[in-house]
């Protein structure tokens, strides 16, 4: 018979220290989207309105686009990381488990880059 702690029970699970380096990276990225998306929507909804001419006018001033820029990138990282959190807490099945995981951050750079790719597309041609 074992007499075990319920910490030396769960020592040996996981990657020791990696739940807190998402957790931090998590709120980082979370405080960071606030003023990010209040900065990336007052532009983009001001230029909304005048169709596309404006959007262009308005993301190819470098502040505008910086401002997408890092919203895109800041925004797909914390999404990944929060889908990452989810499917390792309620996937059981291990193939499931990192199959999922890889199209989550397949699919989180390959947006990122798209949406980045499209925003300096902008910015240098306008």
């Amino acid at each position: 018979m074992a007499f075990k702690t319920d910490y030396s029970r769960v020592q040996g699970l996981g990657r020791a220290g990696e739940g807190v380096h998402h957790w931090w990276i998590q709120r980082l990225t979370s405080v960071a989207l606030v003023p990010l998306t209040i900065l990336f929507l007052i532009p983009f909804g001001r230029a909304l309105g005048g169709g596309y001419d404006a959007l262009i006018a308005t993301y190819g001033q470098f502040g505008h686009a910086l401002t997408a820029i890092l919203f895109l990138g800041v925004a797909c990282w914390h999404f990944s990381i929060g889908i990452q959190v989810v499917i390792e807490d309620y996937v059981h099945g291990k193939a499931t488990r990192v199959t999922l995981l890889i199209l989550t951050k397949l699919f989180s750079y390959t947006l990122a880059a798209a949406g980045i790719v499209a925003v300096v597309k902008i910015l240098f041609s306008a």
